[in-house]
């Protein structure tokens, strides 16, 4: 069936190929600034190449003061908390971590971190206070309050242990935090410090989200403040029946025996409570979330009444969702409220927001085959469909009630751009508020329409500005400009930006692509292409983005590589028929995309079509494994990074989404794993993993190891001791960049 596709498509070449020049290619100029070559060893140096690029934006709910946490001249990862002043657009250090005890992690707080993708030191998180007089700052397990009257920092009393998952009461009156899986209250007024639950501890969780609710779900926490600080709702999980997993962890001077409850799939997830703890009375009131438990609690939150609490209930194949809404005033069963319902799977979002002068919510679905934003009654009736159209919303930013706007980012205007849209809520016509072509996400104040646009492109590193509700921008907080004294800027003159253009898959759906030339580039000579790929779920690649991960194809492309990267079936912002292909099979559809784009680079008269490499990480270390040895003829090597060889060794939600029960579903498993396409592998491949991976387990690529060992394949690997999944650090990332060069330059030129 494939070779008959490509055959078919050969013949069409001009009709499949022929570049898109729509009003959605971003019109790109070639940067201006010094042409020394990019190093390697320059990528994770610091200062930052992207230049002053602050992380964990925030505006005080009182609109007067911007915060972020920012990086150091010297070590780009030590992060010290700043402000600027709204009014007069003063900036300074408002907190410098060296004031704080910073000190080892929990094992508990490094997995959670690593599961936020959260990287650094010094200050980490903070939380303001709803009336902006305070702001609570957790740090190596102890808590510490800023106040804004007197500019203090103080320790808080929170005891012995390690506090994790910490935050500020919506009235600011009381911290909570989670110690030795029990959760706890501390009143800021008196210092009393009290356990709202204690039979925490072995299998029992309380206010603790589990492995797969914060990897697969995006769900960090296990607790939720009632907003009128009456109540805590919290689950409380049992893991007992989840299989204990003692993995290897495996570092340069020993190995550490780690046992994990790891759920994979087909096998049992955690048992889930979901209780609403009384701050006066400590009394736990449990409410009923129905009569099947092998199910998934992906969201909880509030009524603006804090009588009434909601949450969403996942049915273990992800084929239904529903929200749900329990009266805290009765003992009733919670009501079904909204349902959402997929022959695939259904999507979790994070944009259910329940309006505070009307009885009314909004909530957002791909029912129609796109994301879009509904508002509904809270008995569930429709009122009206806010956003439609061919195109997807990323998330609702805000919600205006007595403006009568709902802010969204969303596609609207490119699926390759990210935009700030405004739709009324009583319907109308939808209103772009942001315009530099790019990426813009938007950070609002709490209690006003007026917001933070972080701004990037593939020319310019992140720059962050102060917007009003028309989307005028009244500040910079961070221009970012690459003028001579930015870190960028002697590299800059080699900079090369790339082409956009779309191509068909099989089923004649659009496939975007972007393909960057090598400096100095010869229509006339042929080049050798690294396909950087990552191909799964919930991603895309193919934007007008700023990215760190494009450092290195910069550096490929000083070394006379062209890097092509395509956003296969699969991908995110195209829709429910462009992403749910790959339903029950993986490996298939995405493979033969990626073989379409190699078909035409074979079709551009620059291109080495002999010499093709491909690359990725993760799903994209899947993805390499499988189109190297099932389309060993597109592609003559491969890099693949800690990728997923057998679907049935990763967890529960994510891989039961995409190929449903292993059981009934046993030959979508073998026909997804790269096992059985061992045989067809040739040479040409090198694998990298980190030996201390609790995401993809490092035992994914030791049977691959042992599989091609045993066919008597020759192949390359390095392996990382004490390396997680994200391969963090300056002296890895180093020796990973070097050791991949060196791959490419072997293969491909030589």
């Amino acid at each position: 069936m494939n070779k008959t596709w490509i055959s078919s498509a050969l013949m069409v070449l001009p009709m499949l190929f022929s570049q898109s020049a729509s009003a959605s290619q971003p019109a790109l100029k070639q940067p201006v600034g010094g042409t020394t070559p990019l190093t390697i060893e320059r990528i994770s140096a610091s200062p930052a190449l992207a230049g002053t690029s602050p992380r964990g934006l925030k505006l005080s709910p009182d609109g007067k003061r911007v915060t972020y946490l920012a990086g150091r001249d010297d070590d780009q990862y030590f992060y010290d908390l700043w402000q600027m002043d709204v009014a007069s657009g003063e900036q300074k250090v408002l907190i410098n971590a060296d004031d704080l005890k910073i000190a080892e992690l929990s094992d508990e707080e490094k997995a959670r971190r690593e599961r936020q993708r959260i990287y650094g030191q010094g200050i980490m998180e903070y939380f303001w206070s709803e009336d902006s007089q305070a702001i609570l700052i957790p740090a190596s397990g102890a808590l510490y309050y800023y106040s804004v009257a007197d500019g203090k920092v103080t320790q808080l009393p929170t005891g012995e242990g390690f506090t994790t998952d910490a935050r500020l009461s919506p009235k600011g009156h009381f911290v909570s935090f989670v110690r030795d899986q029990n959760l706890y209250l501390l009143n800021i007024k008196t210092s009393a410090l009290t356990a709202l639950t204690t039979d925490g501890g072995g299998a029992i969780k309380n206010g603790m989200a589990e492995f797969v609710a914060q990897e697969e779900m995006g769900r960090m926490t296990g607790y939720w403040w009632a907003p009128d600080e009456s109540a805590i709702a919290f689950t409380r999980i049992d893991e007992s029946g989840v299989e204990l997993v003692t993995r290897n962890e495996i570092y340069a001077d020993g190995i550490k025996l780690t046992e994990q409850r790891y759920p994979a799939a087909g096998q049992n997830n955690i048992t889930i409570e979901l209780g609403v703890v009384n701050i006066d009375n400590k009394q736990v009131k449990w409410i009923d979330i129905g009569k099947e438990k092998d199910i998934y609690l992906p969201r909880v939150k509030w009524l603006p009444n804090s009588k009434q609490l909601s949450f969403q209930w996942q049915s273990r194949d992800q084929h239904q969702l529903d929200l749900r809404i329990a009266d805290l005033r009765n003992q009733e069963t919670a009501d079904v409220v909204i349902q959402e319902r997929s022959d695939a799977w259904v999507n979790l979002n994070k944009d259910l927001r329940f309006l505070k002068k009307q009885p009314q919510l909004i909530w957002a679905s791909e029912r129609d085959g796109f994301n879009h934003l509904y508002l509904f009654d809270l008995q569930g009736r429709l009122i009206r469909q806010l956003t439609k159209g061919d195109w997807a919303v990323d998330q609702v930013e805000y919600v205006d009630e007595q403006g009568g706007y709902v802010y969204f980012t969303g596609r609207k205007a490119s699926v390759i751009e990210k935009h700030l849209f405004r739709v009324p809520l009583k319907g109308g016509k939808i209103e772009q508020l942001s315009q530099r072509s790019g990426m813009h996400d938007a950070v609002f104040a709490d209690n006003q329409p007026i917001y933070l646009d972080y701004f990037n492109s593939l020319a310019q590193p992140p720059q962050i500005s102060l917007h009003d509700e028309n989307g005028q921008r009244l500040a910079w907080v961070e221009k970012n400009k690459l003028d001579d004294s930015h870190p960028l800027h002697p590299y800059f003159g080699l900079w090369q930006l790339p082409t956009f253009g779309e191509i068909k898959a099989e089923d004649g759906q659009t496939l975007q692509y972007r393909l960057f030339k090598p400096v100095d580039f010869d229509a006339k000579k042929q080049y050798p292409v690294v396909v950087r790929v990552y191909g799964g779920p919930h991603a895309q690649l193919v934007v007008n983005s700023w990215s760190s991960h494009d450092y290195f194809t910069q550096y490929l492309l000083q070394q006379g590589f062209i890097v092509f990267q395509l956003d296969n079936r699969g991908s995110a912002h195209r829709g429910t028929r462009f992403e749910q292909v790959i339903y029950k099979h993986l490996g298939d559809a995405e493979v033969n995309d990626q073989k379409a784009g190699v078909d035409y680079l074979r079709s551009l008269a620059y291109v080495d079509g002999d010499n093709v490499a491909i690359y990725g990480h993760s799903y994209g270390g899947y993805m390499a494994l499988m189109s190297l040895f099932k389309a060993p003829t597109h592609f003559k090597a491969a890099i693949s990074g800690a990728p997923v060889t057998d679907w049935a060794l990763y967890d529960t939600h994510y891989t039961e989404r995409y190929l449903s029960d292993p059981v009934s579903n046993a030959k979508g498993y073998e026909a997804s794993s790269v096992f059985p396409y061992v045989k067809g592998y040739q040479s040409g491949l090198l694998m990298y993993h980190g030996m201390a991976d609790d995401n993809v387990l490092f035992e994914n690529s030791t049977r691959v190891y042992k599989a091609l060992q045993d066919e008597g394949k020759l192949f390359q690997m390095i392996d990382y001791p004490g390396s997680k999944h994200s391969m963090r650090g300056e002296k890895v990332q180093n020796h990973l960049y070097l050791s991949l060069a060196d791959f490419l330059e072997k293969q491909l030129k030589r």
